[in-house]
Parts: C-alpha cells; sequence; structure tokens
C-alpha cells in the first residue's frame, strides 16, 4: 500500500513545484485575485453609489462585475500550467518520472484544481465583501438571501473554469490555442448566438456556471443545476484531455 501512496504524493509534490517556478503560470493565478477583486472595487467606487442598479440589474450578480476579467486569468492559468509540459521535451522527463500517464494527469488536475480553488475562494470574499464596502446604501451583505451562496459558488467556478482549460490544453498542447478557443468561446459566443439559439445558450458553460451567482435567473437552470451543467462540461474536457494523454507520443 505504502508502494502505490508515495508514487502519488511525490507526484503531487512534483506539480506544485512546477507550478510555482514557472513565473507565468503562477503570475497567472495571482491575476485572478489582484483583477477580480481590484476591479470590481475600482468600479464600485467609481459608481456604486451612484443607484441602486448601477452595476447591474441583479444586485447579487453585480456583486462580482469583474468576473469576466477573472475568469480569463483562470483560463490562462489552467492552460498555462498544462501547457509547460509541451515544450523541451518537458513531458517525457516527466512520465520517466511518473511512467504511470493517469497518475501524472490526476496529479496535474489535482494540483491545478486545488490551487485555483484556494485563491478562487480568497478571491470571491474578497471580492464580494471589498467591493460593497464602496456601494453605500446599495451594498448587500454576506446575510442577505443568496450571497454566501455565490460567494462561494463564484470560487467554485474559477476552480472549474481553470480545470476546464486544462483539460482543453491536454488535447490542443498549446496555451495559445487554448485561449484562442475558450476566451471567444466565453465572452464572444453567447452574445453572437444569443438570439439564434434562445435558450440554448444557458447551456453553455460559463452561462450556465454564472447561475450560482445570481437571484433573478434568466432560463430554466437553477443556481446548482446550472453549476452542475458547467462541471459536466468541465468533465468533458478532462476526460478527453486524459484520452489525450494516454494515447499520444510524449
Amino acid at each position: 500500500m505504502s508502494t502505490t501512496a508515495l508514487p502519488t504524493r511525490a507526484a503531487l509534490h512534483a506539480e506544485w513545484i512546477k507550478i510555482r517556478s514557472l513565473r507565468g503560470t503562477l503570475a497567472s493565478l495571482m491575476a485572478v485575485f489582484v483583477v477580480l477583486t481590484g476591479i470590481q472595487m475600482f468600479t464600485a467606487a467609481a459608481i456604486g453609489t451612484a443607484e441602486e442598479d448601477s452595476m447591474g440589474a441583479d444586485r447579487l450578480f453585480a456583486a462580482f462585475y469583474s468576473l469576466v476579467f477573472g475568469q480569463t486569468a483562470a483560463i490562462a492559468f489552467g492552460a498555462s500550467a498544462f501547457a509547460s509540459e509541451f515544450h523541451n521535451n518537458a513531458l517525457r522527463i516527466t512520465l520517466a518520472s511518473v511512467p504511470n500517464r493517469t497518475r501524472f494527469y490526476l496529479s496535474k488536475l489535482v494540483a491545478v484544481g486545488g490551487l485555483a480553488f484556494l485563491v478562487g475562494q480568497v478571491t470571491a470574499f474578497a471580492t464580494f465583501l471589498g467591493g460593497q464596502a464602496f456601494m453605500g446604501r446599495h451594498a448587500i451583505g454576506l446575510g442577505d438571501e443568496g450571497a454566501l451562496r455565490a460567494v462561494i459558488g463564484c470560487g467554485l467556478y474559477l476552480t472549474l473554469m481553470s480545470l476546464f482549460a486544462a483539460g482543453i490544453t491536454a488535447v490542443f498542447r498549446s496555451a495559445a490555442a487554448t485561449l484562442g478557443v475558450l476566451i471567444p468561446f466565453t465572452l464572444v459566443l453567447p452574445f453572437v448566438v444569443g438570439d439564434v439559439a434562445g435558450g440554448a445558450v444557458q447551456y453553455l458553460p460559463d452561462r450556465a456556471g454564472q447561475m450560482v451567482m445570481r437571484t433573478e435567473l434568466p432560463g430554466e437552470l437553477g443556481p446548482w443545476t446550472g453549476l452542475g451543467v458547467m462541471v459536466l462540461w468541465t468533465a468533458a474536457a478532462m476526460i478527453g484531455g486524459w484520452l489525450a494523454v494516454r494515447r499520444r507520443d510524449a
């Protein structure tokens, strides 16, 4: 039993060292906090006290006004963390140390997901509390209906975005390709196909996941069912990445 456990712990430790030593990857992770919290506080300070709906009709979702910027950083983190394996024969070196490809892949995902979850939850609380501090009489608190759910859900949403990007990068073997696909997919596609696709657009991963941060639900999905749809998207991406890692040459 110990023989199996030791390589797994060692693989997890190795993945943590890789992320910590890659400046671009670590910077992307830190950017999740800096960008999401900073833009939220700046915007709330600038226009938050003007009117009750100055940052959005759904006041709870408006507490995460800067989410679109933070999710881009989360995508960049997941993509860059995995893309590092496809440069300078890094994957061959990794597989020489961890020959079991499934163990390597799961260790990578656990490292990415664990760090994204930790930073995501801290960021979500800081964004909510920091932004509401500038909202004056329009502020909402953690005790208000749906607020705590939205804050925890925001951290989970950022975690899923990072894992979604990691799985896609394992398929594409390129952070640039992943960013080139996912950023338009999450930022542009919902608006382009919104009128044509009708209610189907709510099942896109970003739109579905954001339901957990809303009080006003525009479609059929509830807060947790919406996040559940995003989990399915993320699981599909991770399974696709696992198949690519298992079957392709290093």
